[in-house]
C-alpha cells in the first residue's frame, strides 16, 4: 500500500507492474487475509498502525478481487482502467505531431510487440498491456533467478525505455495538461 501510493505518483506503469504482483501475491496466499497477515504483512518492520492500515488494503483488494472474479486470474477493475487510462494516451501521443521523439520509440519497440503478440497465447491484448506483461514476465523470471535471454535482455530494455517516456508523459498529462494539436 504504501509502495503503491508512491508509485502511483511517480510512475504509473511501475505502479501497475506492482498491483500486478500485488494480485498474485493474494493469490499466492489463496485469498485469505489471515494468511497474508500472519505469512506475509508480519515479516515487515512496521509499526501495529500500519501493520493495521496494511491489512485493510489487502482486505479490501481480496474483497474486490472476489466480486470481480478475478481470484484465480486477471486485473482488477481499477487496474484494468489504469491501463486503459495508459493506452488511451499512448493512442493520444502516437496521432499528435508533437511527439516526435514518443513515435521514433514506439516504432523501434514495434517488432518486439508484434513478436511478443505472436508467441503468446492472447492475441487480443493491446500494445500497451503486451508491453507491460513482457516486463512483468521477465521481472518474475529475475526473482525465480531464472535465465533471461540475450535477445530477451534487449527487447525488455527497448521496452522498458518506451515505457517509461509513456509514464513520463502520463504524469506530465495529469501535473500540467499535455497540448496534443
Amino acid at each position: 500500500m504504501f509502495v503503491s501510493q508512491e508509485l502511483r505518483k511517480s510512475n504509473i506503469a511501475e505502479y501497475l507492474l506492482y498491483m500486478w504482483q500485488v494480485e498474485d501475491t493474494i493469490r499466492a496466499f489463496d485469498c485469505s487475509l489471515a494468511r497474508i497477515r500472519r505469512e506475509y504483512i508480519d515479516r515487515f518492520d512496521y509499526s501495529e498502525e500500519q501493520k493495521e492500515e496494511l491489512a485493510d488494503w489487502y482486505g479490501n483488494l481480496i474483497r474486490m478481487m472476489n466480486q470481480e472474479g478475478c481470484r484465480q486470474q486477471g486485473h482488477l477493475q481499477i487496474n484494468r482502467t489504469t491501463l486503459q487510462l495508459l493506452t488511451d494516451l499512448h493512442l493520444q501521443l502516437l496521432a499528435s505531431p508533437k511527439f516526435p521523439f514518443y513515435n521514433t520509440a514506439y516504432y523501434k519497440v514495434l517488432p518486439f510487440i508484434v513478436e511478443l503478440r505472436n508467441r503468446g497465447a492472447r492475441k487480443d491484448i493491446g500494445e500497451i498491456e503486451t508491453c507491460l506483461n513482457a516486463l512483468y514476465g521477465v521481472m518474475m523470471l529475475r526473482l525465480q533467478k531464472r535465465e533471461v535471454t540475450p535477445n530477451t535482455e534487449h527487447a525488455v530494455r527497448e521496452i522498458s525505455t518506451f515505457i517509461g517516456m509513456l509514464s513520463d508523459y502520463y504524469k506530465k498529462d495529469k501535473e500540467e495538461g499535455l497540448k496534443f494539436e
